[in-house]
């Protein structure tokens, strides 16, 4: 297997954040993501510059609505949210944007490839 191909391959992992805050029925949300690529941090730091050292609240918002997704593949977010994440309380879009900016390693789940 070739470099390209294992990086291909690792990127395509997810990992899973639990969100109590977002659930239903006493249910937490599972909140699936993949590792922060470099073209997405490029994105990212073209409206929020110096993200990775000062990510602020509303780069936080803009990286969960980059990143969050449903267990198939699909976001859950698109920029029509942004105005309602901003309301949401700031332990829980620092708690679910520091997981996904963590490079720790977590439950991992099979890539939609």
């Amino acid at each position: 297997m070739s470099i390209a191909d294992r990086i291909r391959e690792r990127v395509q992992r997810r990992k899973t954040i639990m969100v109590d805050e977002w659930g239903a029925e006493g249910e937490p949300l599972a909140v699936y993501y993949g590792p922060l690529i470099a073209r997405e941090l490029n994105q990212i730091q073209r409206k929020h510059p110096g993200f990775l050292s000062n990510a602020g609240l509303e780069g936080m918002v803009d990286l969960i609505i980059m990143k969050a997704e449903d267990g198939e593949g699909k976001k859950y977010f698109t920029l029509e949210y942004k105005p309602v994440l901003m309301r949401e309380e700031v332990h829980v879009i620092s708690r679910v944007a520091g997981e996904m900016l963590s490079s720790s390693d977590g439950p991992e789940q099979a890539g939609n490839a």
